[in-house]
């Protein structure tokens, strides 16, 4: 056993250093066993400037089967007819229906049809068929999906295993262990945020030097601590399998939960995996990122990433064009300061051209709650006037009917001030961002009283308003 722990696997060079995911379930453990890292404070928006490529449950599994480590039979369907002939040829009467929806809490959800429950135990293919038909082509409500749900689109028919004993095993990119890190539980097939929250003494974390990479001391040292010495060598031999991938792919995250021992036959399978990728290793995973299923994702950031703009949709009613992540936060933050509610983060960065910012302003107002519109531009790279060029255009093409307050400063700043005053529409300039986001509420208040009213409310600008 000595040898065994003093013996180094392969040293895989890890590509490049990822950012960090929002993975383990959207935690991590750090510094030591005692709390969890805040995902997100709670005065923060509940979607972060983020685009990893998340993967549905039969992709993980394909992978994870393709690499070696042990997964239950399974196949996916589109119809019902497929959902019925895939159950029947896993030849069993313990078949599980797994509806591919990319959100948590699927087995708690509903369906707006009716039916409960995005995994179901079913005992034979034509009552499997029958589900499955009422799964498809259907939206899937969970607490993670918000009310509108999301479409389901695939169910997965797989086998059903008992396990006997249940573990968690995962591996991901943690900013505060500058690299990847192991966690792992001998509390598998719960929620691992409540484990983290109610026993943080449950969970072990080993990090790994990106350079060296994994070796098999940590590895023994990880399954000794969660209980799997008496299968040490299987252990092993799946957590190298799962660092091999997580290298190959470019993964941020690499959850198996539960990675569990079969009562009927004693072998470990992994019953269920979440999988998170590099959005800047899609140069090198092209056929990974072929897999990306935009019906799980808000059109509006998918028309947005074709611009290179970066758009998150929130719950308020001001919509927020700025450029630079600092400015748009700060540009939130004063909205909340003056009681409005930012529907959106969208950032041009610092190369946007006036097409760009035409197509900005169409995202914004696809949104139907938005009330008013707030412009901040800092003109460093990014030069005024070409987001004057393209206010102005949207503005034109757009017919925009409700009020648009623009702050600009910087580069060609008096050229875009003299665009806009000469344009004639109904763009209101502000120098001052305090004076602007006092503006913009109270105007955006005005328009939703009027909404709610079933009044429809005419802006007429005055020229006075217009030169301040």
């Amino acid at each position: 056993m000595a040898a065994l722990h003093k013996k180094k696997l392969v040293k895989p060079k890890m590509a490049s250093l990822l950012p960090r995911s929002l993975g383990l379930a959207e935690t991590v453990l750090k510094n030591g066993n005692k709390i969890l890292a805040a995902t997100v404070a709670n005065n923060l928006p509940s979607k972060q400037q983020v685009r990893n490529l998340n993967v549905h449950e039969y992709i993980s599994y394909t992978l994870l089967r393709d690499h070696g480590i042990p997964v239950p039979k399974f196949n996916v369907a589109k119809t019902k007819e497929e959902a019925c002939k895939y159950a029947l040829d896993l030849n069993t009467e313990d078949i599980v229906l797994k509806a591919q929806v990319l959100a948590g809490g699927r087995g708690k959800g509903a369906f707006k049809n009716g039916l409960k429950g995005g995994v179901r135990m079913v005992n034979s293919p034509e009552v499997a068929g029958e589900i499955a038909g009422k799964m498809l082509n259907q939206y899937l409500v969970t607490k993670q999906t918000g009310a509108a749900g999301r479409i389901c689109n695939l169910v997965m028919v797989t086998e059903r295993k008992f396990p006997r004993r249940e573990y968690y095993i995962a591996i991901m990119m943690e900013r505060s262990f500058n690299g990847p890190v192991i966690i792992a539980s001998s509390q598998g097939g719960v929620n691992i945020e409540d484990v983290a929250a109610e026993n943080p003494d449950a969970i072990t974390y080993e990090p790994i030097d990106i350079k060296e990479g994994i070796t098999q001391e940590q590895i023994c040292r990880v399954i000794n601590k969660i209980g799997l010495s008496a299968h040490q060598e299987e252990a092993v031999g799946m957590v190298q399998k799962m660092y091999d991938l997580f290298v190959k792919k470019d993964a941020l995250l690499i959850e198996v939960n539960p990675y569990a021992e079969d009562a009927m036959s004693g072998q470990f399978f992994c019953l269920d995996a979440k999988f998170r990728f590099d959005d800047n290793a899609e140069f090198r995973q092209k056929e990974l990122f072929e897999l990306r299923d935009t019906t799980q994702e808000d059109p509006k950031e998918i028309e947005a990433a074709k611009y290179n703009l970066n758009y998150i949709a929130l719950d308020g009613n001001i919509g927020c064009m700025v450029n630079g992540a600092g400015l748009a936060m700060a540009t939130m933050d004063i909205i909340k300061l003056y009681g409005g509610d930012p529907a959106n983060f969208l950032d041009v960065g610092g190369g946007a051209t006036a097409q760009a910012v035409s197509e900005a302003f169409k995202i914004i107002l696809s949104d139907p709650k938005v009330t008013a519109i707030m412009v901040n531009i800092f003109g460093g790279i990014m030069r005024c006037d070409v987001i004057a060029e393209g206010i102005i255009q949207a503005a034109k093409t757009l017919n925009i009917q409700i009020p648009v307050i623009v702050r600009l400063q910087g580069t060609k700043v008096h050229e875009a001030r003299k665009l806009i005053a000469e344009s004639g529409l109904r763009i209101v300039p502000r120098d001052d961002l305090d004076e602007a986001a006092q503006l913009v509420v109270q105007l955006s208040e005005i328009v939703s009283l009027a909404k709610k009213a079933g009044v429809e409310v005419n802006f007429q600008i005055p020229k006075y308003m217009m030169e301040k």
